[in-house]
């Protein structure tokens, strides 16, 4: 089994004139760590105004950063949010693309639609379309960074004519590709297209293997959407790792809470005045009122070493893939979650490290013969309606005798 990070920047109040520039800067310190650790893949959340709960709007921003500062982790967006009002296809291409050349080859691409209402709102996106257009705008963008020249495309949510997207990924056809899910049925989609599942939901074993291996039978049929299959499930953990256990547990359970009460606010039933409410304050209050009323049932990494490590046995013998730890939720101080990763890499980790080699290859020859069936089905967006010698003037005058849409089209 591996394990990942998954950064949100949470930033609780009160805000100061350096809040966010610190949070930012220990981001990145986390993340230098986590690669020292032994930590196998790096996730940063894009998210926008979903104040306190995520300062991660620019999340290529950061990886950019991480890239430099960083030499073993995977670098992967959790997630890009690649409906066209959110991120122009082209764009995200390019950011993928420069990414995987800046870190030498390390990037993921993992993608998604949003669910909360602040974000679809704000860049006018319907609930009922978002999946519409993350299904239109995931095989556009791996093209963009396959084909040279990108040979255009018209859609329903998104048209551009031929150009050359620059810069290409290192890693060919292009970077491991991901899907969020959140339920059930969701994830036998991301396994029905080839691509590999990033789940923020937080299960059980049980629960977490029952998923995994309903994921893998539906592969066996999938009918990729990209140019490679990524067979790979990871889910979400919250760790906290102590010698004193229950030490662990009280801290681990209090800053859960507050992330908790954040999810529920801005994803369900939170009224939300921007950059007026005060969400920590009504958390402390809420909270001296009603003790455990945000804590969750989440089967956490809180604990000792060997607390965590009987836990994430359960996973592994589950035939879980990854587990994406939280570290930084509430207002958990950057020494003590640096301690807690610290003391996990070098009592937990490298066990794990050491039987998830072997399970790799075991797992890469298992799956060799359903990759090459899938690829033969895989689902193929054409652009036909744009001739194959097809050439654009600077000034726009001529364009190949065609214009958009590939009608003749002459400019004065």
């Amino acid at each position: 089994m591996k394990f990942g990070y998954l950064e949100f920047l949470q930033l609780p109040k009160p805000w100061g004139a350096d809040s966010e520039h610190r949070a930012w800067k220990e981001g990145l310190d986390r993340v230098e760590f986590a690669d020292r650790a032994g930590i196998d893949h790096f996730w940063e959340v894009e998210h926008h105004f979903l104040e306190e709960y995520a300062d991660s709007s620019a999340s290529e921003s950061f990886l950019a950063a991480a890239s430099q500062r960083t030499r073993r982790i995977r670098l992967g967006s959790g997630v890009t949010l690649v409906a066209p009002p959110y991120n122009h296809p082209a764009r995200v291409a390019e950011r993928v693309a420069a990414l995987d050349l800046m870190s030498d080859g390390r990037a993921e691409f993992g993608t998604g639609e949003s669910t909360a209402f602040a974000e679809l709102d704000a860049f006018h996106i319907s609930r009922a379309e978002k999946r519409a257009m993350w299904h239109e705008m995931l095989p556009v963008i791996t093209r963009m960074m396959v084909e040279t020249p990108f040979r255009g495309y018209q859609g329903k949510y998104f048209s551009m004519p031929p150009r050359n997207v620059v810069p290409k990924p290192l890693q060919k056809p292009h970077p491991p590709v991901w899907m969020a899910v959140s339920r059930q049925e969701t994830i036998l989609l991301a396994a029905a297209y080839g691509l590999g599942v990033l789940s923020f939901g937080f299960l059980s074993h049980v629960e977490a293997g029952r998923w995994t291996q309903q994921y893998y039978e539906a592969l066996k049929e999938c009918r990729p959407l990209t140019y490679r299959v990524n067979p790979n499930v990871a889910f979400l953990s919250f760790l906290m790792c102590k010698r004193d256990g229950a030490r662990a547990v009280e801290r681990g359970r209090a800053n859960e809470g507050f992330f908790t009460f954040l999810s529920k606010h801005h994803y369900v039933d939170g009224h939300h005045q921007p950059g007026a409410t005060n969400l920590w304050a009504q958390y402390q209050a809420l909270s001296q009122r009603h003790k455990d009323i945000f804590h969750s049932n989440f089967t956490s990494c809180f604990g000792s070493p060997d607390d965590i490590r009987k836990l994430l046995l359960a996973y592994e013998e589950a035939g879980v893939d990854q587990i994406m730890f939280i570290l930084q939720y509430g207002d958990l101080h950057n020494d003590e979650i640096l301690e807690s990763l610290d003391l996990f890499s070098k009592t937990v980790l490298p066990e794990f490290k050491e039987r998830e080699e072997r399970r790799a290859r075991q797992k890469a020859a298992q799956l060799e013969p359903v990759i090459e069936a899938a690829m033969k089905r895989r689902i193929e967006v054409r652009a036909e309606w744009y001739p194959e010698d097809y050439s654009y003037h600077a000034d726009g005058a001529l364009v190949s005798h065609y214009g958009f849409g590939g009608e003749a089209r002459r400019q004065s």
